[in-house]
């Protein structure tokens, strides 16, 4: 056989082998093949070493064959080809579509289940947390910025059919997370926040408060709200909270704001001493229950100072029991592993390339 028609069999072979190998999934899934994501993407980069692992496995698996010198090959051409010689090429093919499948796999092909649609009643939510360095006072224990988010968590929790979002702001303010019904990836995310996550050398509330009302812009629900959790007054961002309650005004959005502490001297931590124990100062901190309370008044709100933990607790779950609900649509759907449609039929390839070596193309010393 010459070399280019080799060749030519060789790569048919292997298109053939993926191709029987793929229309198990093609099969089985139908349309929805045309919908696959790719969990691991970056695994089908392995796809070019497949021609190198064919190569070897045909033309270079020659290369390893002993050789006999001998004066003279024109009987060895009169010789009929038989069919071992023939199929000589197979076990190479069969293992490089077997590899290209295993590669396939192990890319994580996906697809999401049909959406089921649910039909829920709450509100739109926008938790606004203060990250400032005063949020260390610890006259909510631990301290106040602990005591915020078990208490946030909690709220997260009780507010099973409001989507709910969360923004954090210090000198600037970020958003976390837009309004949603992943409440439990929400939770997660604010049990992350820790103080120097954001510049907390300010305290940025017309901001923060911006920031939330941005992503309630465009919401649908009839009642949309902010919530408010901060220990001081504003002095950083580039936005005036008079700005911001008057845009929240003209959207509709009800602020409630919760003022940490009353403005008088707290304990916080400075350092630690030689055995690891905290060393406190007491510090002052500036807060200004004026403006939040006018902004919570202007925009239909409520205002709450809270002292301890229980006190905030209470605050938190007084402000939204009362509120109109909206009916929203909840879709919802699983991902779906798809792999082992293109495992299974790489496993057979490599079991069907043990038969061939061990029975039809077996060798002996």
């Amino acid at each position: 056989m010459s070399r280019p028609l080799r060749v030519f069999g060789i790569v048919v072979g292997v298109l053939l082998a993926l191709s029987l190998g793929l229309a198990y999934a093609v099969i089985t899934l139908g349309p929805e093949v045309m919908a696959l994501r790719w969990d691991r993407p970056w695994w089908l980069f392995g796809l070019l070493g497949v021609p190198v692992l064919l190569y070897f496995g045909t033309f270079g698996d020659e290369l390893r064959v002993p050789r006999l010198l001998i004066g003279s090959t024109v009987a060895a051409r009169r010789t009929v080809v038989g069919v071992r010689a023939r199929l000589r090429d197979l076990p190479g093919v069969l293992r490089a579509a077997a590899v290209a499948l295993i590669v396939i796999a192990l890319a994580r092909p996906q697809s999401i289940a049909a959406a089921e649609t649910d039909e829920r009643r709450g509100i739109d939510v926008m938790m606004v947390l203060d990250l400032s360095l005063s949020m260390r006072a610890s006259d909510l224990k631990p301290t106040r910025l602990a005591a915020a988010k078990v208490v946030t968590q909690e709220f997260i929790e009780r507010r099973q059919d409001d989507r709910l979002g969360a923004v954090v702001f210090g000198r600037e303010a970020f958003l976390l997370s837009a309004p949603t019904f992943d409440h439990v990836r929400l939770a997660q995310l604010i049990g992350k926040m820790e103080l120097g996550v954001v510049n907390g050398g300010g305290t940025a509330i017309g901001d923060g408060l911006a920031t939330a009302l941005a992503k309630l812009r465009h919401s649908k629900a009839s009642t949309r709200v902010v919530v408010l959790l901060t220990d001081g007054d504003n002095n950083a961002g580039s936005m005036s909270p008079e700005y911001a309650t008057g845009l929240a005004k003209e959207l509709g959005v009800k602020i409630f704001t919760i003022q940490m502490g009353n403005g008088e001297p707290v304990e916080v931590e400075v350092n630690r001493d030689l055995y690891g124990r905290p060393i406190y100062e007491r510090v002052q901190f500036p807060v200004n229950p004026e403006g939040l309370k006018k902004i919570a008044n202007d925009t239909g709100g409520e205002f709450w100072i809270s002292t301890d933990t229980d006190q905030l607790r209470s605050s938190m779950h007084a402000i939204l029991d009362r509120l109109t609900k909206t009916k929203f649509e909840a879709a919802s759907g699983d991902v779906v592993e798809r792999f082992p449609l293109v495992l299974a039929p790489a496993v057979a390839l490599v079991l069907i390339e043990a038969l061939v070596r061990a029975i039809v193309l077996r060798r002996f010393p």
